[in-house]
């Protein structure tokens, strides 16, 4: 299976017969988020570098218009005119890491009418997915404040390459490690680890458990405590690591019960065994309420691990998300079935300090003390610069973050900022649905021919 036939079989059909009618005209098709999930205040723009390594990288080869053929239940001779077909066209996105809120464009792609139709499978996949799965762990991030969180969610995820995206994307957003080596070490982030309950079971006690670990581990360990009684476990930790004269840098871990007054017991015990500096880390189904009412709470916890949860974005697993056309061979396009009405035209995003983003037309001046979101990151099929680093998105997103509302940060029922659109881009959209409902409504008709407001709309002039 290639990543070309990773698609949706209507791509491809749809492709096929734009190829037949010659239509080739430039096409621009805008990714967006209609609504934002229940209990989200914002999104954080992710995916879009595995993206582009997809675009850069497309070509239809033989062997996959003969899966196409094979799914249509066709001759592969009919299949031939997708063959050798390249994207070979503009991405305009929202870097990863930006805050984004719902209607805003997160990448627009500009190509032939097939290629631009081909790939909207995939990009759609890579960016609903990765972006819910970010902003949920950038929820966590808020709710822990100065404490630590790291990705425990491999094993949980939806396979092993979404497991390696959580670990990307927690990273991203903040996160300070994952339990995952391959992402670890694939991306410079550093490894997380303890030890299971099955260790401390295959041993008589947890005592002779955790001097065999800190053998095998002559720096700092990390002990699970609560595989049979959670107290004692700790007591035993604090011990161990008395008599080897390991503090700095060590933990325990709670994985099971009331955390928060286990964790306040077990600050008790460290601290009258004089090892203060002793961490505790969290974990066992958590997310950011979770989190929250732990922190808020007062628990003495260090580090909070999330796996589950966070690595498939439980509460809001998926994104009302689309991919339409917005503008062929020059001409504005929309939609307008109820409550999925889009808006024509390429598209930019300003952000305004201290003010809601407007959505404009692509071209437009942008608004006093506001700046672009939508950079040019693919030219002619080949990316505009070098690829983006997950500390460059963490960035982004630190800076967005100090600028957006508390209100949207909350936790409990955020508020939303809801972006303003153009005058310009108003009046597009209004001459644009006008035009068609002359053309739908024959009783409208002449008046469409009379109206200089129904003629196919002109643009901005569009700066690069």
């Amino acid at each position: 299976m290639s990543d070309v036939t990773t698609t949706d079989l209507y791509e491809v059909t749809m492709a096929l017969s734009y190829l037949r009618e010659d239509m080739r005209a430039p096409a621009t098709f805008s990714l967006f988020v209609r609504d934002l999930p229940p209990g989200r205040g914002f999104l954080v723009a992710a995916g879009l570098e595995p993206a582009l390594d997809f675009l850069a990288g497309y070509h239809v080869e033989r062997d996959d218009i003969e899966e196409f053929a094979a799914a249509l239940h066709r001759p592969v001779r009919d299949l031939e005119p997708l063959l050798g077909l390249a994207f070979e066209g503009e991405v305009r996105a929202v870097p990863e890491g930006h805050v984004v809120f719902a209607g805003e464009p997160l990448l627009e792609v500009t190509a032939p009418l097939p290629q631009a139709q081909l790939v909207e499978t995939y990009l759609l996949n890579q960016v609903c997915h990765q972006t819910a799965v970010a902003s949920k762990a950038a929820r966590c991030v808020l709710a822990a404040g100065e404490r630590s969180v790291v990705d425990f969610s491999l094993r949980r995820t939806h396979g092993p390459w979404a497991g390696h995206q959580a670990a990307r994307l927690g990273a991203l957003v903040g996160f300070a490690g994952t339990s995952n080596v391959a992402a670890a070490t694939a991306l410079g982030i550093p490894a997380s680890g303890t030890m299971a309950h099955s260790y401390i079971e295959a041993f008589p006690d947890e005592e002779e458990a955790f001097h065999a670990f800190a053998r095998t581990h002559p720096g700092p360990v990390t002990f699970l405590v609560d595989t049979y009684d959670t107290e004692e476990g700790v007591r035993t930790a604090a011990r161990v690591l008395t008599d080897l004269r390991r503090g700095p840098g060590c933990a325990i871990r709670l994985d099971s019960g009331d955390l928060g007054a286990l964790a306040r017991r077990a600050r008790a015990i460290l601290d009258g065994a004089g090892l203060t500096d002793v961490r505790i880390v969290a974990s066992g189904g958590l997310d950011e309420y979770a989190v929250a009412r732990l922190v808020r709470a007062g628990a003495p916890i260090d580090v909070y691990a999330v796996g589950t949860r966070v690595g498939v974005a439980a509460d809001a697993p998926y994104l009302d998300a689309a991919y339409k056309l917005v503008e062929y061979d020059g001409r504005p396009v929309m939609k307008l079935s109820s409550a999925k009405v889009t808006a024509p035209g390429r598209k930019q995003v300003f952000r305004r300090a201290g003010r809601p983003d407007v959505i404009a037309l692509d071209g437009e001046d942008p608004p006093d003390s506001s700046r672009p979101l939508l950079r040019t990151v693919m030219r002619g099929g080949r990316r505009a610069g070098q690829p983006d680093r997950w500390q460059d998105a963490r960035e982004r997103f630190r800076g967005d973050l100090a600028g957006l509302p508390a209100s949207a940060q909350r936790i409990y029922d955020p508020e939303p900022v809801t972006p303003a659109r153009s005058r310009a881009l108003e009046e597009l959209t209004a001459r644009v649905r006008a035009h068609i409902e002359a053309r739908m409504c024959p009783e409208h008709r002449v008046m469409a021919s009379d109206s200089a407001a129904l003629r196919a709309p002109a643009l901005p002039e569009r700066t690069h």
